[in-house]
């Protein structure tokens, strides 16, 4: 692999905004990728929408709003491992995210068999 760690960091930022707009219908703010070790960071900024926030007031509309977004990245995780594999020619392990009601930020965490770090 002849591609530099932050040009595969744009790609995947890149692959990610493409991929929120065409299976979520909209895309975030902004996105951050890194790359540590075995692991891909996605940092993606301006996830909820207006009506999103104000249904964060409340404990309930928390756990909804978190529960449903979840579910939605969940659903759409086969592409995300794909969009992964063909940037980096690496396999994911395992897929991790929260999402944070407060500051609208979602962190994704994709778990490598191997150290991608390492080999760049």
């Amino acid at each position: 692999m002849n591609k530099t760690k932050g040009f595969i960091e744009s790609e995947i930022s890149k692959a990610i905004t493409q991929w929120e707009k065409d299976f979520l219908g909209r895309g975030s703010v902004s996105v951050k990728t890194d790359i540590l070790r075995d692991m891909i960071i996605v940092t993606l900024r301006g996830i909820l929408t207006p009506a999103e926030y104000s249904v964060c007031e409340t404990k309930d509309g928390i756990f909804s709003i978190k529960k449903m977004r979840s579910e939605l990245v969940e659903s759409g995780i086969e592409d995300l491992k794909k969009i992964i594999l063909n940037i980096t020619e690496k396999e994911v392990k395992s897929f991790h995210t929260d999402i944070s009601t407060r500051t609208g930020e979602r962190i994704m965490v994709f778990k490598l068999y191997s150290d991608l770090e390492k080999d760049l």
